[in-house]
């Protein structure tokens, strides 16, 4: 695999995959695995099969990926891949801008109920290009980053950020142990899995199993999604927080709304009786 020891100590050992393409050039015919076939696409995850080979990177591609700007820079450097996914210099930087400013907003409502080592695991339900966790860099929290399965896969830009990510549906559930996030945020997620036909109502539990008790969700949405919303939350034992009219950047954006909840520690009836 072409794979070189970077460094090693006692059992441990760190291995560094080649930047380059040449030492997979330069492999014996027939050697194992085999190299993926020149039409494969390696972006393609979600609903494909998976294959037994290893993926190299055409030229051009082992020279955008080589010319990352160092962490922390990277951050908020222009990707070497925007201009695939259609987004101008100028696009991005607005979107850097009115995110870090969302954020801000978001922390004004979250503050009076949160201590500074409350949040560590966060999760950006719609990620986009990754500025809602750029945003956070100030913060002591973890960001996973999902990218929705049927648009532009921009976890190109999210990993050329210093970021990580995953791609996923909404309409299925998310692959990772119960109560595991002490912070989601669902931007238009509930209206684009709506346009799909899913539940909502399934969505919602999905977000309380992965979801840890005290932990809070920012729904920012169509006001109707807010509205349905709040007539769960005495169900799945949550509670609302703040309600606020989202800033709005466009005329698509005027009937958005913040809606920030926690779910609380509860107990059932049977839990109590089995601690008497």
């Amino acid at each position: 695999m072409c794979w070189k020891i970077a460094a090693k100590r006692n059992q441990t050992v760190i291995w560094v995959k080649p930047l380059t393409n040449d030492c997979y050039m330069e492999r014996e015919p027939g050697t194992q695995p085999p190299l993926c076939k020149s039409d494969d696409d390696p972006d393609a995850v979600w609903g494909v099969p998976m294959e037994a080979c290893i993926t190299h990177s055409d030229q051009n591609h082992k020279a955008r990926g080589s010319g990352l700007a160092p962490w922390p820079a990277r951050l908020t450097a222009l990707p070497p891949c925007l201009a695939d996914f259609g987004y101008s210099n100028k696009m991005f930087e607005k979107d850097m801008e009115v995110w870090q400013q969302r954020v801000e907003n978001y922390w004004n409502l979250l503050s009076p109920k949160i201590r500074p080592d409350t949040l560590r695991n966060v999760m950006d339900m719609k990620a986009n290009l990754g500025s809602f966790a750029a945003a956070l860099k100030s913060k002591d929290v973890w960001v996973m980053n999902v990218v929705p399965e049927d648009g532009s896969n921009t976890l190109k830009i999210i990993y050329d950020r210093g970021l990580i990510g995953t791609v996923h549906s909404w309409c299925e559930s998310f692959s990772t142990n119960p109560r595991t996030y002490d912070l989601l945020h669902a931007w238009m997620v509930f209206s684009d899995i709506e346009k799909k036909g899913c539940s909502a109502v399934d969505l919602l539990i999905e977000m309380d199993c992965i979801l840890r008790p005290t932990g809070f969700i920012i729904i920012r949405d169509k006001r109707p999604v807010v509205e349905f919303v709040k007539k769960h939350l005495s169900a799945l034992h949550w509670e609302a927080v703040a309600t606020a009219e989202a800033e709005g950047e466009s005329e698509q954006d005027e009937d958005d709304m913040v809606f920030i909840i926690k779910k609380k520690l509860w107990l059932t009836s049977e839990s109590f009786r089995e601690t008497e």
